[in-house]
């Protein structure tokens, strides 16, 4: 069966919306283009001095703030701007690098975070790199086979969007990507070495559309693979235009 890329998303700030793109460009050795560009800090947050990538735990994220998984976002490339969306909120649009609309934000999600968790402080940005989950610039891939077996394993609907993954592939059986970590893959016209399987956390629990926790993905995960694991982190080795309908094929 033909490979096939179904899907592109990105997350311009961490963990705070997702959008869908019809095509991106790759760059060797970077991220996603402005795909976690930005970041929102929390209060009990240890970042380096020098600035620079840090580790998710330093960050407000769905894991610890369910309702952020029900953001969604429209970045304005030119404008350097993002607007916000999410079922409980009034749209919002920030320029994430103006000190006054970090406050703006910063307001907009107190109504969601849980008082009895670290609150959102300050809004971090690393163009380029990009504040991905990995100490590394990585692209994210999911097998959207692997996850249609774990919803029907679940009995339940599941959004491919709870795994926040920058590409979603068609065509491989699932699980395949177990054994993908030190292979290649082309994706459009660039190229990918695939590093590591993703470990899944809490976030993934909570449904996409309402922000609230109804499946328990990590259990599932746990039962059927006896890993917490859904999609593989890849590193960009050559870049190049990837559209949406690409096909995808080993190297």
């Amino acid at each position: 069966m033909t490979w096939r890329l179904e899907r592109i998303e990105r997350h311009p700030i961490k963990s705070h919306g997702r959008e869908t793109l019809g095509a991106v460009t790759l760059v060797a050795g970077q991220a996603l283009p402005w795909d976690r560009r930005w970041a929102v800090a929390h209060d009990a947050a240890r970042l380096p001095d020098a600035g620079g990538w840090a580790p998710c735990v330093n960050f407000s994220r769905g894991s610890k703030t369910p309702a952020l998984m029900a953001i969604g976002a429209r970045l304005d490339e030119a404008a350097a701007t993002v607007t916000l969306t999410h079922p409980s909120l009034p749209d919002l649009t920030i320029a994430p690098g103006d000190p006054s609309d970090q406050a703006r934000l910063l307001d907009w999600l107190r109504p969601i975070s849980p008082p009895d968790r670290a609150q959102p402080a300050g809004i971090v940005a690393l163009p380029g790199r990009g504040l991905t989950d990995t100490d590394y610039p990585s692209v994210s891939i999911l097998n959207l086979a692997s996850h249609a077996d774990l919803a029907a394993r679940m009995g339940a609907d599941l959004s491919p969007l709870r795994w926040r993954c920058n590409f979603w592939l068609s065509g491989p059986d699932a699980w395949a990507e177990e054994s993908w970590p030190g292979t290649r893959l082309r994706l459009g016209r660039a190229l990918v070495e695939v590093i590591e399987p993703i470990v899944r956390c809490k976030a993934t629990a909570a449904n996409p559309v309402t922000g609230e926790i109804d499946a328990d993905t990590l259990g599932a995960l746990n039962t059927a693979r006896g890993e917490q694991w859904m999609g593989v982190y890849a590193r960009v080795i050559r870049g190049g235009p990837v559209h949406e309908g690409d096909p995808v094929e080993p190297a």
